[in-house]
């Protein structure tokens, strides 16, 4: 039974990687839970009893998926929160001290004011997104390696590779389109699809990359962005060397796609043509130029999804 029926449950979960805080409003309820499938249960469990109006959680891209997950499977309504918008409401309270109990607080009463929006997205979908993701990173490492096997191996077992490889590009393109395929079928998914697509240079199998293996997007700051794709240089520096700053780590598999995006925005989208003419006008290599569009370019994807707003040409160039 809810506790008071004539009350509105608003509950505000702040995500950690290792727990989960959690503040019942307008009861004042704190209590925390690991962020685990132990702690899931318990928290989903108390939450049941309270029939709220709408659980808030701040989203982080990964670290909510599991209690999102559970919570649609107890048909629980549920609201992904954008952590920059909850920082404005704040700033709009006037509320600048911090504690766990505070923040879990604070995204309970953001829940109460604003009102968001309840979330579309179905268990069934985002296990489908993730097993989608997951098997098409399979297939590309396998691909990867028999690639790295033809290089070295002699031309007459080369042929015993390329048939394979075939077969590798004709599945990834399976599971692109049906990564597609459910991106354009959920209105939450489609939402981000259509603010990424505004831009000039990105597609269809971009937009689904990005959705599917770069979920903190907007969720982020641009520097934390950049580092997740792998495009923000990394100064090598050892004693007397001094080396050139490079790209590392990140993932790969989304930069390949944005490079590719990034072939095309150079040629369809002013900003990134100007850009890229700018740098190697002033001496940069061309692959170092067509990096530096990427960065700007993932830069400014990530402000579009986290401000909901749709490709503006003159403040990308700001």
């Amino acid at each position: 039974m809810k506790s008071n029926s004539n009350q509105n449950i608003n509950i505000g979960v702040d995500t950690g990687k290792f727990q989960l805080d959690i503040y019942i409003r307008p009861l004042d309820i704190f209590f925390s839970v690991s962020n685990d499938d132990k702690g899931i249960i318990k928290a989903v469990s108390i939450i049941k009893k309270h029939q709220p109006e709408r659980i808030i959680i701040e989203a982080t891209g990964r670290l909510e998926m599991p209690f999102i997950i559970a919570c649609a499977n107890a048909k629980l309504p549920f609201v992904i929160a954008n952590p920059i918008h909850i920082k404005r409401f704040a700033g709009a309270i006037g509320q600048r001290a911090k504690t766990d109990k505070l923040d879990a607080q604070l995204i309970a009463h953001y829940g109460e004011a604003i009102k968001p929006n309840l979330s579309t997205l179905k268990p069934d979908a985002m296990q489908a997104m993730s097993d989608l993701v997951s098997r098409r990173n399979q297939i590309l490492a396998m691909q990867t390696m028999e690639k790295n096997r033809l290089q070295i191996l002699p031309k007459e077992l080369a042929m015993t590779i390329k048939p394979i490889l075939t077969v590798y590009k004709k599945q990834i393109e399976k599971i692109e389109a049906k990564i597609v395929q459910l991106i354009e079928s959920n209105p939450d998914y489609q939402a981000k699809n259509i603010i990424l697509q505004s831009m000039k240079g990105i597609g269809k199998i971009a937009a689904a990359c990005i959705i599917s293996n770069l979920p903190e997007l907007g969720y982020i700051n641009n520097k934390e962005a950049s580092s997740l794709v792998g495009v923000a240089p990394m100064n090598k520096e050892s004693g007397r060397f001094k080396g050139q700053r490079k790209i590392q780590g990140g993932r790969h598999q989304v930069r390949t796609v944005l490079y590719m995006a990034m072939m095309s925005a150079i040629q369809s989208n002013p900003v990134f043509k100007a850009t890229y003419q700018r740098l190697v006008e002033a001496g940069k290599p061309k692959k170092v130029a067509i990096i530096a569009c990427i960065r700007k370019m993932v830069v400014t994807l990530n402000s579009m999804l986290r401000d909901g707003v749709m490709w503006q040409a003159p403040k990308a160039q700001n």
